[in-house]
């Protein structure tokens, strides 16, 4: 692996930062979604509600943690973490004429804490965590008036944290707009009976994608050294069968996929993404002025995450699970707790995909095993099978830079600490090298405690990917 790889982990503020009411921070569209048991969807409230649980107000504290937690990150050795920034903090409605002090001051000590140990923050600007007022004050990315709004975000940030942050990524995942049952995570939109929904769905696309333009745009003006990727949920997709139909199924279930990645790295709507657009029968605008903006905003370097694959094609059964993805099952594959088939060469040969297609550095965002943790006796967590999963993928990492020569520049585990479960709001689905004490309920002491993989990545990124075993 090169010298300057960055190792580090991943989390999201919604997740991970709680604190929802205080130093000034405004509602977010997190802030309103209810938890939910094992496998079922999460619930949406117009408002808060009394006596009600809501996942994102407390999640696993980040907020009052932060110097322990970016502490143990540095014991890790990590390299860079990978952060979001909350836009309710910075601007609480997402409208105001000015910013937020205090939000401002909490990521300036995020970064200093950062820095203090060199490590490298990557931020994303977007990451499922629009201001509640947008949605009831715009209808969310329906709205135009977003891509202005959201570019004066990104200027307030990128100008507050120059020297600071180098590193950014504009709109989380920001193709499961075209894959999630909805599209509120991403847009925060909940579609009207009065209105056709694949042309909201592609209009709100665009928005983004001018948006996510113009914030790289305007990152370099503001610094030089600013460098900003776009953050794709890769779908690995294998077909079922050697039947050429299974094989045409598997393309189309990747245009969703190239729609957002050709045009943030290529700065147009290719052949691909027009050809989607006829399929699905999309109308929308393009106003004068947006497809330039497309062709000079091109991101840096493209970054995706990764967690499994699914097969798909004729007659297939449609069992198992995946981010924000269903599809057939592998006979080949084992899967995890939740249903998600764990295939680290899927990884290796994703890598090789994308790199092939867009030829710029790569990183790799999130990747990691959700699982059901136990407390021994004695007071270990012994995860072996977290340690197992990883060592595997990053394995499969290695050979596609090191044998494949494909140019990957980072890699973040998804959740180093143990966060809330973006699908469900569950605690039990955990993900971290560090145990946070609380449940379901949010009920607990939120102390933290070191499991068995955090001296096994410890010891990865000190042998800079070396040492495995």
């Amino acid at each position: 692996m090169r010298q300057d790889f960055l190792w580090g982990g991943a989390s999201a503020a919604n997740q991970y930062e709680g604190g929802y009411n205080e130093g000034g921070r405004g509602l977010s569209i997190n802030d309103v979604e209810r938890g939910a048991s094992h496998g079922k969807p999460r619930e949406i409230d117009d408002k808060i509600k009394s006596g009600v649980y809501y996942p994102s107000h407390n999640a696993t504290d980040f907020f009052h943690h932060y110097k322990e937690d970016i502490k143990l990150f540095a014991e890790m050795g990590f390299k860079c973490y990978r952060m979001s920034i909350a836009w309710s903090r910075i601007f609480p409605n997402g409208d105001d004429a000015e910013p937020n002090e205090e939000g401002l001051k909490f990521y300036d000590a995020v970064f200093d804490e950062c820095r203090k140990y060199n490590i490298e923050p990557v931020v994303t600007l977007h990451h499922f965590e629009l201001p509640l007022a947008l949605v009831k004050n715009y209808g969310g990315w329906r709205n135009r008036k977003l891509i202005e709004l959201a570019v004066k975000y990104a200027k307030t940030v990128f100008t507050r944290y120059k020297g600071k942050v180098k590193y950014w990524m504009t709109f989380n995942e920001i193709n499961s707009m075209f894959i999630a049952k909805t599209p509120w995570h991403q847009a925060g939109i909940i579609y009207r009976a009065d209105e056709n929904k694949i042309n909201v769905m592609f209009q709100a696309a665009h928005y983004q994608l001018v948006a996510s333009a113009l914030t790289v745009k305007a990152a370099h003006e503001i610094d030089a050294e600013n460098k900003v990727g776009n953050m794709i949920l890769y779908n690995c997709c294998y077909p079922l069968t050697c039947r050429p139909e299974d094989q045409l199924i598997v393309h189309e279930n990747l245009l969703p996929i190239y729609y957002f990645s050709d045009v943030q790295c290529r700065g147009y709507y290719t052949n691909t993404c027009k050809a989607y657009q006829k399929k699905m029968g999309a109308q929308f605008e393009i106003a004068d002025g947006d497809l330039e903006t497309l062709r000079e905003g091109t991101v840096d370097f493209y970054s995706f995450s990764y967690y499994s694959s699914l097969v798909d094609g004729v007659g297939a059964d449609y069992s198992a699970d995946g981010n924000l993805l269903d599809g057939g099952k592998n006979p080949y594959l084992e899967s995890s707790d939740w249903g998600w088939q764990i295939d680290p060469l899927g990884l290796r040969y994703s890598l090789n995909t994308i790199y092939d297609r867009y030829q710029i550095p790569l990183f790799v965002s999130e990747n990691g095993l959700g699982a059901l943790d136990k407390i021994e006796d004695d007071g270990s967590i012994n995860d072996d099978y977290r340690i197992d999963y990883l060592r595997k993928h990053i394995q499969a990492l290695k050979d596609a830079c090191e044998i494949d020569l494909v140019d990957c520049f980072g890699y973040t585990t998804w959740g180093p600490v143990d966060i809330v479960s973006a699908g469900t709001g569950e605690m039990k689905k955990r993900y971290g090298f560090v145990y946070v004490d609380v449940d379901d309920a949010g009920k607990g002491t939120f102390e933290r405690r070191r499991k068995k993989s955090f001296y096994w990545y410890k010891k990865v990124i000190a042998s800079n990917g070396e040492e495995l075993d």
